[in-house]
Protein backbone atom coordinates (compact mmCIF):
# COMPACT_ATOMS: atom_id res chain seq x y z
CA UNK A 1 0.00 0.00 0.00
CA UNK A 2 2.81 2.17 0.56
CA UNK A 3 4.37 2.34 -3.02
CA UNK A 4 1.73 3.85 -4.97
CA UNK A 5 2.05 7.04 -2.23
CA UNK A 6 5.93 7.10 -2.79
CA UNK A 7 5.29 7.30 -6.27
CA UNK A 8 2.89 10.59 -6.16
CA UNK A 9 5.30 12.77 -3.43
CA UNK A 10 4.95 16.04 -4.16
CA UNK A 11 7.78 18.58 -5.35
CA UNK A 12 7.63 20.24 -2.43
CA UNK A 13 9.01 16.37 -0.54
CA UNK A 14 11.14 16.15 -3.10
CA UNK A 15 12.72 19.44 -2.35
CA UNK A 16 12.95 18.61 1.13
CA UNK A 17 13.95 15.24 0.76
CA UNK A 18 16.80 16.22 -2.03
CA UNK A 19 18.13 19.03 1.16
CA UNK A 20 18.30 16.42 3.57
CA UNK A 21 20.50 14.10 1.82
CA UNK A 22 22.70 16.49 -0.33
CA UNK A 23 25.71 18.04 1.78
CA UNK A 24 27.33 18.90 -2.06
CA UNK A 25 26.45 19.13 -4.82
CA UNK A 26 28.31 19.86 -8.01
CA UNK A 27 26.62 20.31 -11.92
CA UNK A 28 26.76 22.29 -15.54
CA UNK A 29 24.08 24.52 -15.56
CA UNK A 30 22.63 26.82 -18.85
CA UNK A 31 21.12 29.99 -18.11
CA UNK A 32 18.21 32.38 -20.24
CA UNK A 33 17.19 35.61 -18.98
CA UNK A 34 14.37 36.92 -21.06
CA UNK A 35 12.87 40.18 -20.06
CA UNK A 36 9.98 41.65 -19.83
CA UNK A 37 9.98 43.42 -23.36
CA UNK A 38 10.61 40.14 -24.97
CA UNK A 39 13.75 41.24 -26.52
CA UNK A 40 16.12 38.78 -27.38
CA UNK A 41 16.77 36.42 -24.13
CA UNK A 42 20.61 36.69 -22.79
CA UNK A 43 22.59 33.25 -22.64
CA UNK A 44 24.63 31.82 -19.99
CA UNK A 45 26.37 28.83 -18.79
CA UNK A 46 29.14 27.67 -16.67
CA UNK A 47 29.54 25.61 -13.50
CA UNK A 48 27.78 25.36 -10.15
CA UNK A 49 29.39 24.04 -6.57
CA UNK A 50 27.61 23.78 -3.44
CA UNK A 51 28.43 22.79 -0.15
CA UNK A 52 25.87 22.86 2.45
CA UNK A 53 24.75 24.84 4.28
CA UNK A 54 26.41 28.43 3.30
CA UNK A 55 28.85 27.82 0.69
CA UNK A 56 28.49 28.11 -2.89
CA UNK A 57 30.69 28.88 -6.05
CA UNK A 58 28.55 29.91 -9.58
CA UNK A 59 30.79 30.45 -12.25
CA UNK A 60 29.97 31.49 -15.64
CA UNK A 61 31.79 30.78 -18.43
CA UNK A 62 30.21 31.98 -21.76
CA UNK A 63 29.86 34.21 -23.34
CA UNK A 64 31.07 36.77 -20.42
CA UNK A 65 33.29 35.16 -17.62
CA UNK A 66 31.58 36.14 -14.02
CA UNK A 67 32.26 34.14 -10.45
CA UNK A 68 30.33 34.50 -7.44
CA UNK A 69 32.06 32.86 -4.44
CA UNK A 70 29.93 32.38 -1.16
CA UNK A 71 32.42 30.88 1.61
CA UNK A 72 29.71 30.99 4.70
CA UNK A 73 31.40 34.21 5.73
CA UNK A 74 30.95 36.59 2.96
CA UNK A 75 29.87 36.90 -0.79
CA UNK A 76 32.34 37.97 -3.51
CA UNK A 77 30.68 38.58 -6.96
CA UNK A 78 34.19 38.53 -9.72
CA UNK A 79 33.36 40.37 -12.91
CA UNK A 80 36.72 40.04 -14.83
CA UNK A 81 36.17 42.57 -17.87
CA UNK A 82 35.51 45.22 -15.38
CA UNK A 83 38.29 44.23 -13.15
CA UNK A 84 35.43 44.44 -10.22
CA UNK A 85 34.87 42.33 -7.02
CA UNK A 86 32.26 43.36 -5.05
CA UNK A 87 31.66 41.57 -1.62
CA UNK A 88 28.77 41.60 1.19
CA UNK A 89 28.12 39.77 4.06
CA UNK A 90 26.32 36.28 3.37
CA UNK A 91 23.61 36.35 5.81
CA UNK A 92 22.44 39.92 3.39
CA UNK A 93 23.67 38.74 0.38
CA UNK A 94 22.16 35.11 0.39
CA UNK A 95 19.49 34.97 3.20
CA UNK A 96 16.08 35.36 0.86
CA UNK A 97 17.97 34.45 -2.43
CA UNK A 98 17.95 31.70 -4.93
CA UNK A 99 21.32 30.83 -3.66
CA UNK A 100 19.38 30.52 -0.45
CA UNK A 101 17.28 27.59 -1.37
CA UNK A 102 20.23 25.78 -2.75
CA UNK A 103 23.27 26.32 -0.58
CA UNK A 104 20.77 27.61 2.62
CA UNK A 105 20.15 25.18 6.12
CA UNK A 106 17.03 23.19 5.57
CA UNK A 107 15.11 26.06 7.29
CA UNK A 108 12.90 27.15 3.78
CA UNK A 109 10.03 27.57 5.40
CA UNK A 110 11.69 30.21 7.42
CA UNK A 111 12.41 32.14 4.16
CA UNK A 112 10.53 30.86 1.84
CA UNK A 113 6.75 29.97 0.92
CA UNK A 114 6.55 26.69 -0.41
CA UNK A 115 3.22 25.03 -2.86
CA UNK A 116 3.18 22.66 -5.45
CA UNK A 117 3.48 24.13 -9.06
CA UNK A 118 2.29 20.88 -10.73
CA UNK A 119 4.47 18.87 -13.57
CA UNK A 120 5.61 20.23 -16.98
CA UNK A 121 8.48 19.44 -19.04
CA UNK A 122 8.47 15.93 -17.31
CA UNK A 123 9.30 17.59 -14.01
CA UNK A 124 7.63 18.38 -11.15
CA UNK A 125 7.81 21.84 -9.79
CA UNK A 126 7.64 23.71 -6.53
CA UNK A 127 7.43 27.28 -6.26
CA UNK A 128 8.91 29.46 -3.05
CA UNK A 129 7.79 32.93 -2.73
CA UNK A 130 10.30 35.26 -0.11
CA UNK A 131 8.68 36.14 2.29
CA UNK A 132 10.92 39.38 2.65
CA UNK A 133 9.88 41.86 0.14
CA UNK A 134 13.24 43.27 -0.16
CA UNK A 135 14.91 39.90 -1.85
CA UNK A 136 15.06 41.13 -5.93
CA UNK A 137 12.83 38.03 -6.61
CA UNK A 138 8.78 37.80 -6.66
CA UNK A 139 9.45 33.87 -6.58
CA UNK A 140 11.60 30.70 -7.53
CA UNK A 141 9.98 27.40 -9.44
CA UNK A 142 12.07 24.65 -9.05
CA UNK A 143 12.26 21.91 -11.56
CA UNK A 144 12.86 18.00 -9.70
CA UNK A 145 13.15 14.62 -12.06
CA UNK A 146 12.65 12.20 -9.24
CA UNK A 147 15.22 12.93 -6.61
CA UNK A 148 17.37 15.53 -9.10
CA UNK A 149 17.18 19.29 -9.13
CA UNK A 150 16.81 19.57 -12.58
CA UNK A 151 15.72 22.89 -13.45
CA UNK A 152 15.26 26.91 -11.90
CA UNK A 153 13.02 29.67 -13.02
CA UNK A 154 13.83 32.93 -11.08
CA UNK A 155 11.26 35.92 -11.61
CA UNK A 156 12.35 38.95 -10.62
CA UNK A 157 11.19 41.92 -9.01
CA UNK A 158 11.65 43.75 -13.16
CA UNK A 159 9.86 41.33 -14.68
CA UNK A 160 12.51 39.50 -16.13
CA UNK A 161 12.42 35.10 -15.86
CA UNK A 162 15.98 33.29 -15.77
CA UNK A 163 15.29 29.69 -16.51
CA UNK A 164 18.43 27.47 -15.29
CA UNK A 165 18.91 23.87 -16.66
CA UNK A 166 21.42 21.86 -14.40
CA UNK A 167 22.94 18.44 -16.15
CA UNK A 168 25.69 16.18 -15.56
CA UNK A 169 24.44 16.72 -11.49
CA UNK A 170 26.82 15.15 -9.24
CA UNK A 171 25.23 14.52 -5.44
CA UNK A 172 27.49 14.64 -2.57
CA UNK A 173 31.29 14.48 -4.26
CA UNK A 174 34.27 15.80 -2.59
CA UNK A 175 35.02 19.40 -3.05
CA UNK A 176 37.73 20.82 -2.27
CA UNK A 177 37.89 23.74 0.44
CA UNK A 178 39.78 26.07 -2.26
CA UNK A 179 36.48 25.85 -4.15
CA UNK A 180 34.88 28.16 -1.72
CA UNK A 181 37.63 30.40 -1.19
CA UNK A 182 38.22 33.63 -2.96
CA UNK A 183 41.09 36.21 -3.07
CA UNK A 184 40.56 39.50 -4.77
CA UNK A 185 42.71 39.25 -7.84
CA UNK A 186 45.61 41.96 -8.00
CA UNK A 187 45.10 45.29 -8.98
CA UNK A 188 40.80 44.65 -8.65
CA UNK A 189 38.60 46.95 -7.59
CA UNK A 190 36.90 45.87 -4.22
CA UNK A 191 33.70 47.54 -3.90
CA UNK A 192 31.53 46.66 -0.25
CA UNK A 193 32.72 45.21 3.28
Amino acid sequence: MLFPLLAHAGAVDQLHDFLKSTRTLKADFSQMVIGKNGRKPQQSSGTVAISRPGKLRWEILKPYPQLVVGDGEKVWIHDPDLQQVTVRKAGQAIGGSPAALLSGSNELEKNFTLKEAGEAEGLAWVEATPKAGDSGFEAVRLGFAGNDLKAMELQDSFGQTTHIRFNKIERNPALPASTFKFTPPAGADVVGE
